[in-house]
């Protein structure tokens, strides 16, 4: 599927606009954006993919983890530039069919949210931690998470659900 970005962009004085052809969640997006434009503003401002969220803007939260070519990226530090032709996966894609990915059913069993900021980038931060292997212990899975920020303090229950989601 080939889509064009409904909302026209307007372009900013003497800022160079560029092309990008994006693969998100299984599906090809053409967009003409100003080059200084983000992964994370790209797919919330300019395609509606609200899942990642804008926390710090500073790659410091993690709330805006997304998987490009497959590897988890903290979507407010990637200019939408550098992902000409990649391979870009959102929360948005994860559910299938009316199913939760396991991940997801994992941190609902485990109550691993509060108020849910965070958790559409804790999911897509486990799913590529489970991925890489490296969902051997809690300290494993402490390290390796420990990019994704959670304000009201919901650690436990993520540690747990990475745990069972990763058949621990």
């Amino acid at each position: 599927m080939d889509e064009t970005a409904h909302a026209p962009v307007q372009a900013s004085p003497g800022v160079p606009q560029v092309d990008v052809a994006l693969r998100v969640n299984g599906a090809r997006r053409r967009l003409r954006l100003d080059a200084r434009v983000t992964l994370l503003d790209a797919l919330r401002d300019h395609l509606g993919l609200t899942g990642a969220k804008k926390g710090c803007d500073q790659g410091a939260c993690g709330a805006c983890t997304v998987h490009l070519d497959g590897k988890r990226v903290v979507s407010c530090l990637v200019l939408a530039a550098q992902c000409h032709e990649r391979d870009i996966t959102t929360v948005e894609s994860l559910s299938s069919g009316g199913e939760q990915h396991p991940v997801q059913a994992a941190f609902a069993r485990h109550d691993a949210f509060q108020c849910g900021y965070c958790t559409p980038g804790q999911i897509m931060s486990a799913i590529a931690l489970i991925a890489e292997g490296r969902a051997g212990s809690d300290e494993d899975i402490k390290e390796f998470m420990s990019g994704n920020l959670c304000r009201c303090g919901a650690y436990p229950g993520i540690r747990a659900a990475v745990r069972d989601a990763a058949g621990l």
